[in-house]
């Protein structure tokens, strides 16, 4: 018996325009689902009716299955069976799913991508996104929120921080617990899934200890422990090969096969005696260009294009007017060879072309290549060779006039500084505040000014006119400066046995300036002493001995008498040469030798005081020295000259400079190296202070590296600043890499 077909009654589905093609997919898929749970509660209530044909029940219209489909036909066919009730063909059963159906994920994917499994970077160029059901394509979502927008999302959202936009699909995707816990998981190192143990114990398959028994406890053969009979029967027959001597062990290397040679039986014999300077010649000898071949103009029978007309030929110059004409011969056109003539000029480009064979020189010439880069010295940067100062900290302010000197004491706290309105100021160093201020002369300036080395005693040494004075200035401890009081008034000369015998001559040469006058302080300094010590001449520079002891002064243009070496303690004056040479600009000690640097306007001598004589001359090649300052070290000297010459003289390696600087666009006023640092800086005309690092190695194989860190502008003041003067000196601190300076605007400056 056929089974009969039920009808399935249609039921339209009313498509909403409103809905995006996504949500109508979704729908579409929610109603075949519930279609399908419909059927298996059929299905269980077919199974409780009697199978027999007459009680069986068969559905009535009204009570008719809805077909979940999107078009008019449907495609599902039913069958009614006797034993079974309405069964779907295309719904498999349970028991019929095949394992591969279960483990597909390809149905995993979701729903609303209409795309498939595809890259989505094939749809950046394009306005839309896959296709609908019509064949139509689907446009992209509009995702242009502007900035304000985002915020004002981010803001009223609260579930903006797990939001993330799916681009397979389009939309928005809030993350759950469970995905939030895996991302977290896998940001930090773990494993995706907390019941997997990342650190569970290693089982060991084969273990490394070595076990008593071995895999088979068979014992060892004997043949194990014996020769081996071949063995022993190869090794006797080489023995015996080699006494014979049928074998040789090293067997020499079969001789290779000379080459062929060829000689030249047309050349001559001095070409083998030829000396290096022939062979070079001969070898960088350049070959003489070919001649040009004729052109299409020199034919018997050219191109019309070449052949000039009449008027064309008029306007050519001559030969006389100019030699590089364009045409030296004017095409013409012949009907044969037979009726050319004899070309005019060939003689004298023959002779032209004898000459430049013959008399041209050609030589091939040897390029270096060379990479500019390579020249250039490798430095190490500036930031690797701090500390040096860098900018400008301090204004000391309350001068009239240009400032000549300044001088920082040995403990780094008081700067004194001389100027040419006739005044000393002492300043506090670190805050610029002025301390003390002594009118030293009304008329006259204050040129120089030097703090004693020493710690023990505070005196200032300061030059006005042909004197100089020893100033007490009561700041700083009030221990020391009574002391240095009670230094200058409990002086006592001492009376020698030798010098009563002598004759009052030799007193005279020893003691050559006997004005030391002790004179009463200024206010605030009144009840203390004062020393002066007066010249015959305008003091040029006061420069002490690291022995606070001694201290020397100079006096240029003062004949034979420019130098004088003062003692502190008996208050004696000395020169210590006879006859100077040149006009001595500035002087200096050798911080641990009995040296004396004397420089001249264009040498530097070296005097050795405890022998007496003339060590070293060394040439700074230049015009005018400025100034001198002498390495801590005692090794190095700094040179700086009128010429906007900074020259770093090493005394172990030559009398002639290492190195030059003219970084300087002006005149160098002063120059000086750091007491403790590896620095030195040079003061300038131009109105900038130029630091640089200056590292002396104990090595003596070891050159001394000098290197530029940092140029300090100073920007002086236009409307006190003297025509062509800048800066005037400069010093160090003791203490800290800062520098002082002082200029011709009434100002000192303070760079740290």
């Amino acid at each position: 018996m056929e089974p009969k077909k039920t009808k399935v009654k249609k039921r339209p589905r009313t498509k909403n325009p409103n809905l995006d093609l996504f949500e109508e997919q979704v729908e579409l898929i929610k109603d075949d689902q519930k279609l399908q749970l419909e059927l298996d509660d059929e299905d269980e209530g077919v199974d409780d009716v009697q199978a027999s044909d007459e009680e069986t029940a068969v559905p009535e219209k009204e009570d008719l299955i809805e077909v979940p489909s999107g078009s008019e036909d449907s495609d599902l066919e039913f069958e009614e069976e006797a034993d079974q009730g309405v069964v779907p063909k295309t719904f498999a059963t349970e028991q019929a799913k095949n394992y591969a159906e279960e483990n597909d994920t390809d149905d995993e994917m979701d729903l609303r991508n209409t795309v498939g499994k595809i890259p989505m970077k094939w749809y950046e160029e394009f306005p839309h996104i896959g296709y609908n059901l019509e064949g139509k394509p689907i446009s992209k979502p509009v995702r242009n929120m502007d900035e304000l927008e985002k915020f004002l999302e981010k803001m009223d959202n609260p579930e903006y921080w797990r939001t993330i936009h799916d681009k397979m699909t389009g939309t928005n995707h809030v993350l759950n617990e469970e995905e939030l816990d895996l991302i977290q998981r896998l940001q930090s190192g773990m494993s995706y899934a907390s019941s997997v143990d990342q650190y569970a114990p290693y089982v060991d398959m084969f273990t490394h200890e070595k076990m008593i028994h071995p895999l088979d406890n068979a014992p060892a053969h004997k043949r194990s422990f014996t020769a081996s009979k071949l063995e022993s029967q190869k090794v006797g027959k080489l023995v015996n090969a080699i006494k014979r001597g049928w074998l040789k062990i090293h067997k020499p290397k079969p001789a290779e096969e000379s080459e062929r040679n060829y000689y030249d039986l047309w050349a001559d014999d001095e070409d083998k005696n030829k000396t290096k300077n022939q062979a070079a010649i001969e070898k960088m000898h350049v070959p003489a260009p070919k001649a040009i071949l004729p052109g299409h103009e020199a034919s018997y029978r050219p191109p019309p294009e070449y052949i000039p007309t009449k008027e064309e030929v008029d306007a050519m110059p001559s030969d006389d007017e100019d030699e590089n004409s364009k045409f030296k011969l004017i095409p013409k056109a012949y009907d044969s060879l037979r009726k050319l003539p004899q070309y005019q000029l060939f003689i004298q480009e023959r002779f032209a072309r004898n000459l430049d064979l013959y008399l041209c020189p050609r030589q091939r010439k040897m390029k270096v290549n060379v990479n500019p880069e390579d020249l250039i010295p490798s430095l190490p940067k500036p930031s690797d060779l701090r500390p040096f100062p860098t900018s400008l900290t301090l204004y000391f302010k309350g001068h009239e006039a240009m400032i000549r000197s300044i001088s920082v004491d040995p403990t780094g706290h008081w700067l004194a500084s001389g100027s040419d309105d006739g005044t000393l100021r002492v300043w506090d160093a670190l805050s610029g505040r002025c301390l003390r201020s002594f009118q030293l002369d009304e008329v006259k300036a204050v040129t120089c000014v030097s703090w004693c080395p020493t710690k023990r005693i505070t005196l200032i040494a300061a030059v006005v006119g042909t004197v100089v004075m020893l100033i007490n200035p009561c700041v700083g401890d009030r221990l020391k400066y009574r002391a240095t009081d009670q230094f200058i008034r409990t002086f006592e000369p001492e009376e020698e046995e030798e010098e009563a015998e002598a004759g009052e001559g030799e007193k005279k040469k020893k003691n050559i300036l006997e004005d030391w006058k002790v004179v009463d302080g200024q206010r605030p300094c009144a009840n203390v002493k004062w020393l002066e010590i007066h010249h015959p001449k305008a003091v040029g520079k006061v420069v002490w001995h690291s022995n606070y002891d001694y201290f020397t002064t100079t006096l240029p243009n003062n004949g034979h008498m420019q130098v004088l070496i003062h003692r502190l303690t008996k208050r004696t004056s000395s020169n210590p040469f006879t006859k100077c040479k040149g006009i001595v600009q500035t002087v200096a000690f050798h911080p641990s030798k009995p040296l004396f640097f004397v420089a001249t306007q264009r040498y530097v001598r070296i005097y050795d005081l405890v022998k007496q004589e003339l060590t070293r001359k060394l040439m700074c090649n230049t015009n005018w020295i400025s100034s001198i300052s002498v390495h801590p070290g005692g090794d190095n000297l700094l040179v700086g000259t009128y010429d906007s010459r900074v020259s770093w003289m090493d005394l172990d390696l030559s009398s002639k400079p290492y190195q030059s600087m003219r970084y300087h666009k002006g005149a160098v006023r002063a120059v000086q190296f750091h007491p403790t640092y590896p620095l030195f800086a040079s003061a300038s005309d131009d109105s900038s202070v130029i630091v640089g690092h200056g590292q002396v190695y104990s090595d003596l194989l070891q050159n001394p590296l000098i290197v530029p860190v940092k140029v300090l502008k100073a920007r002086l003041n236009v409307q006190t600043l003297k025509k062509n003067v800048g800066i005037l000196d400069c010093c160090w601190s003791p203490t800290q890499p800062w520098i002082y300076t002082s200029a011709s605007d009434h100002m000192i400056r303070l760079f740290t």
